[in-house]
């Protein structure tokens, strides 16, 4: 039912686009503000129009996206792309975004060694000090 004539609420589409696994999943996102239509934070219930902007946000990353199509049924996922496009400023945004938090990641140094019994020790008797002065 990919009719531009349907009526069909944003948590629906959102779920049948599959950004979101669940439709409780998708509710939550709308009324938590990680979903804004048009720029504006919206319903769970706000009709999804084709050409309609969107922004997602889902973890680190925002996508910006326009609908293209309406369905109510949940496919595959090359045939959900079908349903909306990404703005090529958002793809850009993401993957530069993506790059800062890799070289981030890759300048944080990890310990070549689990603790052992006396280092565990200096690190709480560490942590409680600062603890009592703060």
């Amino acid at each position: 039912m990919t009719d531009n004539a349907i009526k069909i609420r944003l948590d629906k589409w959102l779920w049948a686009a599959r950004f979101f696994k669940t439709r409780a999943l998708a509710k939550h996102a709308i009324e938590g503000g990680k979903v804004h239509y048009d720029g504006q934070r919206c319903k769970v219930s706000k009709l999804a129009d084709v050409g309609a902007k969107l922004t997602i946000r889902q973890g680190f990353d925002e996508k910006e996206i326009v609908i293209m199509a309406l369905s109510d049924q949940r496919r595959g996922a090359p045939e959900a792309r079908l349903l909306y496009e990404e703005t090529p400023a958002s793809i850009k945004q993401r993957m530069d975004k993506t790059e800062q938090r890799r070289v981030l990641n890759a300048s944080i140094s990890m310990p070549d060694h689990k603790p052992n019994k006396k280092e565990r020790r200096d690190m709480r008797r560490f942590e409680q000090v600062h603890q009592d002065l703060g």
